[in-house]
């Protein structure tokens, strides 16, 4: 019964790579992307800056923030 729970966390540990791998392969193709000219928030232009800085940004810097610091609290 030993090598059954061995098995058991080397698949669990295994979907955990899975699961890791399957999200940054996501974020790697959504950075790869173009960015929006306008913010898909706001609809103001997306500066010059913000996009050499963040060449898949969607959102311009002060809707990005909103953005986070919502999620931070859980909104």
């Amino acid at each position: 019964m030993r090598h059954a729970g061995n098995r058991a966390v080397e698949h669990a540990e295994a979907m955990v790579d899975l699961e890791r791998d399957t999200a940054i392969a996501g974020i790697r193709a959504q950075l790869a992307k173009p960015g929006a000219p306008d913010c898909g928030d706001c609809g103001e232009q997306i500066s010059k800056e913000r996009r050499v800085a963040m060449p898949s940004a969607q959102r311009c810097a002060i809707c990005e923030d909103r953005r986070e610091r919502a999620a931070k609290r859980g909104w």
